[in-house]
């Protein structure tokens, strides 16, 4: 008499539907990313190849700032007033010693604008930073929770969007002048820079990551998820938030080009960085004294610059919000 099979336990069928449901939840974005035709689309359209690579040229030599600058431009003992105001090298009068020539306190203008686009892009990408940390949490909270806590919270939204952030930033700028009087301009600016512009642009990602979470929280892998106990920050971490992650990339680089303007117009206002540190909104403001003058160089390369930059990067954030919408594929 032959012996039986061992009995092995199935599960039963609520269960074996729960755990059907989590595994053909839909694939995050990183994974959608790379197994989907966004790549070909990217390399099928050349405006977005030469943005991609203008970028990357930016973002590398501003990196790479101190040791692609041919001078220091924040070193004093460096600097002469001997050389200040000359005309870029294919100019008469210029010198190759400074291709793109010097401002009024003798600093080289192209050193000077690699080490203020690394100061842009670092208060850019920060402030970005800050932004979708605030507007993924807050959102996720508030789509996933819902109720008096979903109201509160797009209520405080809707208030935000009534302060620009220059408002932000000289209110944040005299509070921490009042807090801490002993905290200089050149310590606090990027911070007062960051949280404000932060402040300003969290609203964007908090009300898309709402609406996704919203119809996310009711599909049946998270359904499932909730059904065998898993806690709601597992579920907002690893289930949902993956899978949303595609409209919030478009904002994020959407809004790093904002970012980077918002910078240049308070640091052209006076609120930024000092002119000891300039970013490239310094920069404009410092040639704008001397623009009428005819020291046009001061002016126009940390603009040219600055221009470059942002529609680099608002080419690629367009192209990816139409890469990423089913509708025009």
């Amino acid at each position: 008499m032959s012996e039986s099979a061992p009995h092995r336990a199935e599960p039963d069928g609520e269960a074996a539907s729960s755990v059907a449901a989590i595994e053909s939840r839909p694939r995050p974005f990183r994974t959608a990313l790379f197994d989907s035709d966004l790549l070909h689309a990217f390399l099928r359209s050349k405006l977005t190849v030469l943005a991609a690579v203008v970028t990357l040229v930016i973002f590398v030599a501003a990196a790479f700032a101190p040791w692609i600058a041919p001078h220091d431009p924040s070193d004093l003992a460096s600097l002469s007033l001997l050389d200040s105001l000359t005309p870029p090298a294919w100019v008469n009068g210029g010198s190759t010693t400074y291709l793109l020539g010097t401002d009024d306190q003798g600093r080289d203008m192209l050193s000077a604008i690699l080490y203020g686009t690394r100061i842009s892009l670092a208060v850019g990408l920060a402030s970005v930073a800050l932004a979708a940390f605030i507007g993924i949490t807050l959102g996720l909270i508030a789509g996933y929770v819902r109720g008096p806590i979903d109201s509160f919270i797009m209520r405080v939204a809707d208030v935000q969007l009534t302060f620009p952030a220059i408002l932000i930033a000289l209110l944040i700028d005299g509070t921490a002048r009042a807090l801490f009087p002993s905290l200089t301009r050149e310590e606090s600016a990027f911070y007062v820079l960051t949280l404000s512009i932060g402040l300003s642009f969290w609203v964007q990602y908090a009300r898309t990551v709402r609406g996704s979470t919203l119809v996310e929280a009711n599909k049946e892998y998270v359904l499932a998820a909730k059904l065998i106990g898993l806690p709601t920050f597992v579920i907002l971490l690893r289930h949902i938030l993956p899978n949303i992650m595609g409209p919030v990339l478009v904002i994020a680089t959407i809004n790093l080009a904002l970012a980077i303007i918002t910078e240049a117009t308070l640091s052209f206002l006076g609120v930024g960085v000092p002119p000891t540190e300039p970013s490239l909104g310094t920069l404009i403001r410092i040639g704008q004294d001397f623009l009428f003058s005819g020291e046009w160089w001061i002016t126009m390369f940390p603009g040219a610059m600055l221009a470059v930059l942002v529609l680099a990067v608002n080419l690629l954030g367009d192209w990816l919000r139409d890469a990423l919408n089913p509708r025009l594929r």
